[in-house]
């Protein structure tokens, strides 16, 4: 499955644990593809959610609703929950966020990992 840095997916966390996303829900990718072999089983990923309380404002990406991300209503990137997910779980959709939006997201997901 080819899937590019920006891309909107669609995933399925449905055995999650407890405290963790247990349903199905879009994500960012913001991985770098040219770092993993096309055959790498997982990919990472930041989720987006709608509910405010979910994010963290200063560790969070605001994503308004427009023809290029397909979104119906606004919802957060969160930075803050950076994962790797299993490929089996992402079904790939053509949305995708802006150049701007990415870049600002792998900055706070540097920040949450201690890089910045």
């Amino acid at each position: 499955m080819k899937l590019s840095a920006g891309q909107i997916v669609l995933v399925d966390w449905r055995d999650a644990m407890p405290n963790e996303a247990n349903k199905r829900r879009p994500a960012v990718v913001v991985e770098d593809g040219e770092l993993f072999d096309a055959a790498y089983p997982n990919v990472v990923l930041v989720p987006l959610a709608d509910a405010p309380e979910f994010a963290i404002p200063d560790l969070s990406v605001q994503i308004d609703p427009d023809a290029l991300n397909g979104c119906g209503k606004p919802c957060r990137a969160l930075a803050h929950n950076v994962t790797a997910t299993s490929k089996r779980r992402v079904e790939p959709t053509s949305s995708r966020i802006t150049a701007t939006q990415l870049q600002d997201i792998r900055r706070l997901v540097g920040i949450t990992i201690g890089l910045v």
